[in-house]
Formats: structure tokens, sequence, C-alpha cells
């Protein structure tokens, strides 16, 4: 009695589509960047951080008629503790800059940041003492979002423009040193240096 070995590979709406990546019945196999990537891009975390007049627009992404669900975006974080994007929306005054580096020295790493809005990014019409002219001063920006203010679908372009960043990161490329490790780094370098001087 002869035994027929058949493979049968099914593929659904429901499974998701990862390029470089074999699949075939419970098996899976691909970098493992690719898949924490996957994860981190599909399940980000924005954190409520609304400055100004631009946070109007951010609230109403998630609201049904942009619905920033149907990107694993929907539930804003009121705790940095729980965020991973920080989305600035609006004008950064010189008071609250410290508080905006503690929220953002709060959130775990890897963590992003969108600056939405011509104030957020470059202090748009307030060219003064009173207000940072642009955020990137303070924290590192991965997306900057123009309009004065912008539109919910900018914001939502800007969201899109992070997860094709998130998915091209590798797993090595995550590590952000503290300013004593910085310090501690260049202190070994230059004795490195030095004695190569020597």
């Amino acid at each position: 009695m002869s035994h027929k070995t058949r493979e049968v590979v099914m593929h659904d709406s429901a499974t998701p589509a990862l390029p470089g990546i074999e699949m075939g019945g419970n098996v899976l196999i691909g970098k493992l960047d690719d898949i924490v990537n996957w994860g981190r891009r599909n399940s980000l975390f924005p954190l409520t951080f609304g400055l100004a007049c631009c946070a109007i627009e951010m609230m109403s992404t998630a609201g049904a008629r942009f619905d920033i669900a149907r990107f694993g975006m929907e539930a804003f974080r009121a705790t940095p503790r729980q965020a991973d994007v920080m989305i600035v929306a609006g004008r950064v005054s010189k008071k609250m800059a410290p508080v905006l580096r503690q929220i953002y020295d709060q959130m775990p790493s890897p963590k992003w940041v969108i600056s939405m809005g011509a104030c957020a990014s470059c202090g748009g019409i307030f060219n003064n003492y009173a207000i940072v002219q642009g955020v990137d001063q303070i924290v590192p920006v991965d997306v900057y979002v123009p309009g004065c203010p912008p539109s919910p679908d900018a914001l939502m372009y800007a969201l899109i423009k992070l997860q094709q960043k998130i998915r091209a990161e590798r797993t090595g490329m995550l590590l952000e040193l503290t300013p004593k490790e910085t310090a501690a780094l260049e202190t070994t370098h230059a004795h490195a240096i030095e004695g190569a001087k020597g």
C-alpha cells in the first residue's frame, strides 16, 4: 500500500504577508529583524502631547473619518512609559522644553518623534524669545509634518512614513547612549588615540 505525501500551503487575508519570509503550514522562517520590526510598526502607541491648535487635528485622526486604528495606533497613551511615538503637535515654549525632554527620556526604547506643524518644526510665525525654533533642538525628530495646521491626512502620511522607517531599521541600530555613556566612550576613544600616537 503506497502513501502519497502532499504539502498544502494555505494563505488567507488574515496571514501577514512579510517580504523575505517563507511560510508553510505552521512554520515561519525569516530574519529576526523583519519579525520584530513587523510587530513594532503595526502596534505603535502614540503619546498624547498636544500643545496648541495642531492638537485638534491630531485628535481628529483618531475619529471615525480618518481612523488611525487601521494602522494599529488607536490607543493614545497618557503616560510616557506606555508610549513609543511622541507626536509634538504645536508650538513649544522655552518653559515647556525641559518638560518635553523629561517626558521623552521616560519613554522606553525604541522611541520615535513626529514633529507636527510649522510651529513644532521651526517655530512657525512665532519667531521670538519665548518659543523654541524647532523641537529638534530638544529631542531627535524622525518625521516632520508641514502645515499650519497640518491636516489629519498629513499626519496619517507621516505615520505611514514612520512605519516605513521602522521597517528598514536593524536591531543593532536601536542603541541610544545616555550622556554619561557618551562621555565615557569619548574618553576611551581619546585615550586610544593618544596611545596610538605615543
